[in-house]
């Protein structure tokens, strides 16, 4: 089973950027995940994230309020996390 990300955020151009990190992560890893964007604020609320985007990785919280390289994005999937 892969792994379930959520980018939080309201679609705004950073979202996209990690959006598109995670996606390019994602591929060089040769990982499968279910990749979902999450935009409705009481959503993103719920998880605690105050600063978008956010970065949700199997139900916890690995970063908010920046763009994680995709560098950043592999290490983070590297550890399990």
């Amino acid at each position: 089973m892969g792994k379930e990300i959520k980018i939080l955020g309201p679609g705004c151009p950073r979202c996209e950027a990690l959006y598109n990190n995670v996606i390019l992560a994602l591929d060089e890893l040769g990982l499968e995940a279910t990749v979902e964007k999450v935009k409705d604020l009481g959503q993103i609320a719920a998880h605690g994230v105050m600063q978008t985007p956010g970065l949700v990785v199997d139900g916890r919280v690995v970063s908010q309020g920046k763009i994680l390289s995709v560098e950043e994005v592999k290490e983070i999937l590297k550890e399990g996390a």
